[in-house]
């Protein structure tokens, strides 16, 4: 058996979910701002009852790398962290952009762009093929129409993720299909979170931080008296 507990806080929705050898057993989600930090231990405890498991026959923890939320991501790694020391579990992180890219199946040589809203025109993105494999770096693009030329051939390119308003708004080819039903959740872990788990791919609970991309940086505000120290 190989139970594994993800969780998911890069976006706006907080995610837990329990699969069984890539298989999901249950998953239990909320989609409120702010409501990560007080919500993610009962959505935990949730799926758990969901899957009809204890804590105790859990194999391992997994969690969304990102990039996305900084203070989503970091909540979300400290409790897989705490979860992971306190059961002596292993912990496995996952990329969220392609965690998000195995919830739908393509042709082969077609590709899947991933790709995270960054606020104003500017998304994360990263292509995979039909393996779910990278075919590029994680990367910040500001979208517009010459956005992501070079991976538009005689083969369809789906576009999945929360930064698809912004692509369907300004690009226009004709091998461009958008998948806006598919959303951003600890659902799509199983595939990636099992694969690493076979082969011993884990992070060091120590050392494991999530994958900001961007630095995070304090508002500034003439009404923050640490700004004035």
């Amino acid at each position: 058996m190989s139970r594994i507990l993800s969780i998911e806080t890069s976006t706006e929705v907080c995610s837990v979910a329990v699969h069984d050898a890539g298989k999901l057993l249950a998953c239990a989600e909320i989609n409120e701002q702010g409501a990560h930090a007080e919500k993610i231990m009962t959505l935990i405890d949730d799926v758990l009852r969901q899957g009809e498991i204890s804590f105790k026959q859990v194999d391992a923890i997994a969690v969304g790398e990102g990039p996305g939320s900084y203070t989503g991501l970091r909540i979300g790694v400290s409790t897989a962290k705490g979860l992971a020391y306190a059961g002596d579990l292993p912990l496995v992180g996952v990329n969220t952009l392609q965690a998000i890219a195995t919830s739908i199946e393509i042709e082969s040589e077609d590709s899947i762009i991933s790709l995270l809203d960054a606020r104003r025109m500017e998304v994360y993105a990263q292509v995979f093929d039909d393996g779910y494999q990278p075919k590029s770096e994680l990367w910040s693009e500001v979208i517009d129409e010459s956005s992501f030329n070079e991976f538009f051939s005689s083969r369809k390119v789906f576009f999945v993720g929360s930064g698809l308003e912004k692509v369907k708004a300004v690009i226009s080819f004709q091998n461009a299909e958008f998948r806006d039903e598919v959303k951003f959740s600890a659902a799509h872990f199983g595939k990636l979170a099992y694969e690493k788990f076979l082969k011993n791919e884990f992070v060091d609970i120590a050392y494991f931080v999530p994958n900001y991309l961007k630095e995070f940086k304090a508002l500034q505000s003439k009404k923050n008296p640490l700004l004035n120290l």
